[in-house]
């Protein structure tokens, strides 16, 4: 007589049968999935070339993509190859930084293709694909202010700082100081402005007593509204 726990192991098991990964699925399977790669190279290239590209990146990401998908079919097939996958990938650890977070969402984008195709899911995976692709670039064209700048003055009066300021806010509505370095020789100050007129401003600056240096600076933090 079976008991509950032999009916439940023995239906278990046969959700690990080998005979359901055919050549035939594993051949689609791969070429559905190098195809999506391969328009996941294509959108990131398209997407990134006129910033910062990554060849060896995107090659990488591709790759990934046809990995997972090998992957989740081996898992399919045999359950105790699955076990020892789950272990395997357990200890791997990437110690690559991703800098830049479109780069993250790239590579998530490719493991979950694989993942989806490994799982013959091939119409969530085109669907999917094509609604990223498409926020992606409609996303890019959301306008985003101006990113502000920083002016790096050193003056020998540190009195004149409010001069300084004002100076400022006649040629920039954002105007913060940032850094203030006071030494025997003087003040260094730092100022987050985003001036119209850079080449003016520099002037303006450069005419109040005591300004010794003067320079304006472009910076990739966070865009002021």
């Amino acid at each position: 007589m079976n008991t509950f726990s032999d009916i439940f192991k023995k239906s278990f098991l046969e959700g690990f049968n080998s005979g359901d990964i055919t050549t035939g699925r594993i051949l689609v399977t791969l070429g559905v999935t190098a195809v999506l790669a391969a328009y996941i190279f294509i959108v990131y290239y398209t997407a990134t070339k006129k910033t910062f590209y990554n060849k060896s990146f995107n090659i990488s990401m591709a790759l990934v993509a046809v990995i997972t998908s090998a992957i989740i079919l081996a898992m399919q097939s045999n359950l105790v190859i699955s076990l020892g996958m789950v272990g395997a990938l357990s200890i791997v650890r990437f110690r690559t930084a991703i800098k830049d977070p479109m780069d993250l969402m790239f590579l998530f984008w490719s493991i979950s293709t694989g993942i989806i195709c490994g799982a013959n899911m091939y119409a969530i995976a085109l669907l999917s694909s094509l609604v990223i692709t498409i926020g992606l670039f409609l996303l890019e064209l959301t306008p985003v202010g101006r990113a502000a700048s920083l002016l790096i003055v050193s003056m020998e009066k540190p009195e004149k700082e409010e001069e300084l300021l004002n100076a400022v806010k006649g040629f920039s509505r954002v105007c913060q100081v940032k850094s203030r370095n006071l030494s025997e020789g003087g003040m260094n100050l730092i100022v987050e402005c985003k001036p119209a007129k850079g080449q003016e401003l520099l002037v303006k600056v450069k005419e109040i007593e005591g300004v010794f240096g003067v320079s304006l600076m472009a910076h990739d933090g966070e865009v002021t509204v």
